[in-house]
């Protein structure tokens, strides 16, 4: 795990070096196979030290950091082309892939609340430095002031374990039941903010707009997963509790869902309608977790794979859109399919996958949180129905208004994607559909 950290840390210096811009993108791609190749001839158990170590949630979600970050540099080309400071665009990608690769790799609870908060730090200057509109600085601080406002009951929580326990690993601390009310809501607080479940999702929608297409790829690919990640690592400590408030949190999720899927309905900017989107899938990722079930912990394991690959596409499209016309709006965005023919083709995949068509695996993490809540209990039928109804008619929504219809007056030329587009949406859509395959990796590790 070491020799992967010191790789990251190698990259750093040759970010600021001239015309190096495509050099980290390659190191990237070596990296991710390197991360593959080590775990074909070894166990993941095998990946365990004392300080860093892998399971097979860790290798999937720093699989998943490694592909988006890679596909974010190859995504803003224009930040190159400008010289926009493509340097320092560069070292903060890398310095949020270093944050993200030791959350998901730390046995550490403390550690883990120290990178988990230190991950904001480098989204924070991505989406001040590279994003488009002047309120991008009141969606920065919107992201900062939730994240910490719910994060320092956790800090407090995690100094209470320290002194009652004496140690700080996730194995040792699963083996204690700890039943405090208190505790309980301090604990899984802050991960459900940066989930985000509904009611603290405000922020979401904020930093999505405002942020470059880098900083809403990594926001919709990652970092809705940290949140998911800590509540599957804090949970085997807190299953008494759990068991008797849990469903609070699962009818707040999946009526949110409902609501905001509503929202979704009324959107007219592209990327604000993506961003409520991944609120309404996460919700169902919490519900189905918090059952507890093996349907559930499996089924939103394989949900926020396949969410991080899918909304991470959907945004690089609205981006590719965005360039073009200068608008997200979808007054404006209309009728692609005369615009921009051969990317309507990508739309069509990406947002079918979105709403669980097969063969993504989208498909399979939905069928698996369905099991997981129906079996919980009968009544959240309703709104499980509802959600899915609503997911399809706001995807449609989305992908028809937007390829078809009337062509915007002020739009005379025809565009034609750059290959590299296309390779950036291929490498979203494919392992996302390739991935059905091999489903047991995302299924069967409890």
């Amino acid at each position: 795990m070491l020799k992967l950290l010191f790789f990251l840390l190698f990259m750093m210096p040759i970010c600021f070096k001239k015309d190096n811009y495509w050099t980290v993108q390659n190191f990237l791609f070596l990296m991710f196979f390197f991360m593959i190749s080590f775990n074909l001839i070894s166990n993941y158990e095998l990946n365990i030290s004392y300080f860093l170590g892998m399971d097979v949630i860790s290798y999937g979600l720093i699989l998943l950091s490694i592909w988006i970050c890679a596909l974010m540099i190859m995504a803003s080309e224009s930040i190159f082309n400008k010289n926009n400071y493509s340097g320092f665009f560069l070292f903060f990608v890398l310095f949020l892939l270093l944050a993200l690769y030791l959350t998901f790799s730390v046995y550490n609870l403390f550690l883990f609340y120290l990178f988990f908060e230190s991950s904001l730090i480098p989204t924070l200057f991505l989406i001040l430095g590279w994003g488009y509109q002047p309120e991008r600085l009141q969606a920065g601080l919107y992201l900062l002031f939730y994240t910490l406002f719910a994060s320092l009951p956790l800090l407090v929580s995690i100094f209470y374990l320290m002194a009652s326990y004496q140690t700080m690993n996730f194995f040792i601390l699963s083996n204690f039941f700890i039943y405090y009310k208190l505790f309980y809501l301090t604990m899984i607080f802050a991960f459900l903010v940066k989930m985000p479940m509904f009611l603290v999702h405000l922020w979401l929608p904020k930093a999505h707009v405002e942020a470059p297409v880098a900083g809403s790829m990594i926001l919709a690919g990652i970092l809705l997963k940290l949140g998911g990640y800590g509540l599957i690592r804090v949970f085997p400590m807190l299953m008494t509790s759990g068991m008797m408030f849990n469903y609070w949190w699962i009818s707040i999720s999946l009526i949110g869902g409902v609501l905001i899927s509503l929202v979704c309905l009324r959107q007219t900017d592209l990327k604000a309608l993506i961003a409520y989107s991944s609120v309404a899938h996460m919700g169902v990722v919490l519900g189905g977790m918090m059952t507890f079930s093996f349907w559930g912990l499996s089924g939103s394991y394989t949900m926020m794979i396949a969410h991080g690959l899918c909304s991470s596409g959907l945004f690089c499209l609205a981006n590719m859109s965005y360039e073009r016309l200068g608008s997200r709006s979808l007054l404006i965005n209309k009728g692609l399919l005369n615009f921009m023919p051969s990317l309507t083709l990508w739309w069509f995949l990406l947002c079918s996958s979105n709403m669980s068509a097969p063969p993504s695996l989208n498909l399979l993490g939905e069928i698996c949180l369905l099991n997981s809540l129906v079996s919980w209990s009968w009544l959240t039928m309703l709104s499980i129905s509802l959600l899915s109804f609503f997911s399809a008619a706001y995807t449609l929504y989305l992908y028809s208004f937007s390829q078809h219809g009337k062509l915007f007056s002020a739009m005379f030329s025809f565009s034609s994607a750059y290959i590299r587009e296309y390779l950036v949406l291929f490498l979203h859509w494919f392992p996302l559909n390739l991935l059905i395959l091999k489903s047991e990796s995302c299924l069967l590790w409890l």
